[in-house]
Parts: C-alpha cells; structure tokens; sequence
C-alpha cells in the first residue's frame, strides 16, 4: 500500500457502514454494524454518535480496547484499525456530531441522555487487498 491514509481514508469515507468491536465483560469479542463516522482526523481518529443506553457504551466504559472495520465488497478488500475507544458526552463532543434529522434517533434532540459520542484512536491497523495483507503503524 504505497499511501495508507488515502487508501484507507477513501474507503473509510465511500461506505455507509463500519463495523466495531468491543469485548463484553466475560472477555469475548463482540462485533456491531454503525453508521460511517461522522468527523474522520486522517486514520487516526473516527467520531461516531451513538446511544448511550447500548451494550456497547456500557463496555467501552469498562475496556476501551476496540477495533473498527471498514470494508470494500466491490473489490473485496478492507481493512481493520485497532484501538481505543471514549464514550464522550459533554456538550461540545455533542453538538460537534449533531445533524439535522437526528432527532430520528435522539427525540429529545442534542441534549438527549441517550445520545452520546464515540471518539476511536487507532494505533495500527492490517489492510487486505488481491489476496495480499499488510500490517502497518499509525
């Protein structure tokens, strides 16, 4: 992979679906599908909103290892970022993520006790692309 942010970022901004993981409190790995991030710093750092009340948020809390997966099925190729999630709900990480329509989600709007922001830190991540992966440092 001669350039790994682009690379990576273009398929990171191409898809409407990522998937994360987290590790549920008898240690076992659980996967989810969510929406693309909604803030992307390069492919370091992904902002993601979800809800509050969800499994997920409760174990990041309690681990904040996780990994997301981002993945090309045209061309069968993806790649997989490792690091650490915070669950973040002040009211700047908030409004930073709010959309209109959101509402759909969060019916209280922005302040909503059930909205909050996922802010992930990638430390690596492994690319695969024409039968081929490679490991590579963030």
């Amino acid at each position: 992979m001669k350039n790994p942010e682009q690379t990576i970022g273009n398929i990171a901004d191409k898809y409407s679906t990522v998937f994360i993981s987290y590790v549920d409190n008898e240690g076992f790995p659980i996967t989810k599908a969510m929406l693309k991030p909604r803030i992307r710093e390069g492919i370091k750092v992904f902002w993601f909103h979800t809800n509050t009340s969800s499994n997920k948020v409760k174990f990041f809390r309690e681990n904040p290892k996780a990994s997301i997966y981002f993945v090309d099925k045209r061309f069968f190729r993806g790649v997989s970022l490792i690091g650490t999630v915070e669950v973040l709900e002040t009211k700047e990480a908030k409004e930073m993520l709010w959309q209109e329509g959101d509402t759909m989600y969060y019916r209280e709007g922005v302040t909503d006790p059930d909205y909050c922001v996922l802010k992930f830190t990638a430390v690596r991540g492994r690319y695969y692309s024409n039968f081929h992966s490679e490991d590579f440092e963030i």
